[in-house]
């Protein structure tokens, strides 16, 4: 066998995979318009490319970095948990990584031994499970109905609890469904975790984008003990339009902290210098173009989910963060003559071209991912696409 058992039972990200599909379609010169890649459409704001260029200017990026990330950056993010969390971390609790998937990659290496389980609320985002595999854990599926609002409850989670439980994640805004865990119901959680000496693992990346009203409550800041059993997740990629810049940071128990930034030198030596000192602008800087892409987003959702919900068979909750629509196409994909959402899919590719993410990646295959984080000339054409695509399809069925 040439390779490992592991790359053999990797599945890769379906996310990526149909981002790809739909850009060799582009290459081709067919109108392809996606809606798939979990990122801003908004260039990175001035301040922070300025501060990239002012790093390369006076030769701050031609070496090296500590591997944990220069320390002006671990400052600004102790800072910046302060500000936005009310929680107080020194900078030997953190590790800024080559974006937030490496800092849950390098976690659950640091974290997780063989047969360890993980909790893994469904929907989830598509790495998580292949990530705690990657590290010999085992992820354990608790569902998350639409009826619940995609929200799992301590009972489910007791359910599922084994003497073998090492963690749980939480991903609050999520992706993909956009749900917001409310004070209560995270306390909830954390309680419980900590009664059973279970890791919280808390990925926060999509915080700072919530709508209409919602709030985000982090919920290491909900009780010390809760803190203190915490991991927070976050980084610059979302809020901050930076996804390509490639930074993200983890904060918590410095034991962990510790085993993290050895496996890291080990791997990457330390993220990129020049995107490092463009984060430190981004959590230190003006904020003020970081409100208005969050205010874009909102306008989009408001305008985008009536066509989605109008659309024959399509069913959905309206998200109150992150920013993607979850809808049910159940039916839809049997008005339509179709037996799998891969193939319902593929048939809004191939004939409406109109690029989006099965629901199956996120353990969802009833379900479909639309990214609206682009401009809204795409977003509406593709919605007409799709209601034109279903309407045809179920008169010809």
């Amino acid at each position: 066998m040439v390779l490992s058992k592991r790359a053999e039972k990797l599945e890769p990200s379906v996310t990526l995979a149909a981002s790809a599909k739909a850009k060799a379609l582009k290459d081709q010169g067919i109108d392809v318009l996606s809606l798939t890649v979990g990122e801003p459409d908004f260039f990175t704001p001035k301040n922070i490319r300025a501060a990239a260029i002012d790093a390369i200017e006076a030769g701050k990026v031609s070496f090296y970095t500590p591997t944990a990330g220069i320390p002006e950056l671990r400052k600004a993010i102790t800072n910046y948990i302060e500000a936005f969390y009310g929680l107080s971390y020194d900078t030997n609790q953190v590790i800024v990584t080559d974006g937030a998937k490496f800092a849950l990659y390098t976690l659950f290496q640091a974290l997780l031994d063989e047969a360890d389980e993980v909790i893994i609320p469904v929907p989830y985002w598509v790495s998580y499970a292949e990530q705690i595999r990657l590290a010999e854990g085992t992820p354990v599926f608790v569902e998350a109905t639409q009826q619940a609002e995609f929200k799992v409850t301590v009972s489910q989670l007791e359910a599922a609890r084994t003497n073998k439980t090492k963690a749980i994640i939480l991903n609050s805004p999520a992706n993909p469904t956009g749900a917001i865990y409310t004070k209560e119901e995270l306390l909830a959680i954390g309680e419980w975790a900590v009664a059973h000496d279970i890791w919280i693992i808390s990925d926060d990346i999509y915080g700072r984008l919530v709508y209409n009203g919602h709030e985000f409550t982090p919920i290491a800041t909900l009780s010390d003990a809760i803190r203190k059993q915490t991991i927070i997740i976050n980084g610059v990629s979302k809020t901050y339009a930076m996804t390509g810049w490639r930074i993200g940071f983890a904060v918590g128990d410095q034991r962990i902290i510790g085993a993290m930034i050895d496996i890291a030198s080990q791997a990457t030596s330390n993220p990129p210098a020049v995107s490092q000192y463009a984060a430190v602008e981004a959590l230190t800087g003006n904020q003020d173009s970081i409100e208005a892409m969050r205010q874009a987003f909102e306008q989009r959702l408001n305008d985008l989910y009536p066509l989605i919900a109008a659309i024959p068979g399509f069913t959905l909750t309206k998200p109150q963060g992150a920013f993607y629509l979850f809808p049910n196409v159940k039916e839809a994909i049997t008005m339509c003559g179709y037996e799998t959402i891969d193939a319902f899919v593929e048939g809004l590719l191939v004939e409406a071209h109109v690029a989006v993410v099965t629901g199956a990646g996120f353990g969802a295959p009833d379900y479909l991912r639309i990214s609206y984080a682009t401009d809204w000339d795409t977003l509406a054409e593709a919605a007409k696409r799709i209601h034109d695509f279903v309407e045809n399809k179920r008169q010809n069925v």
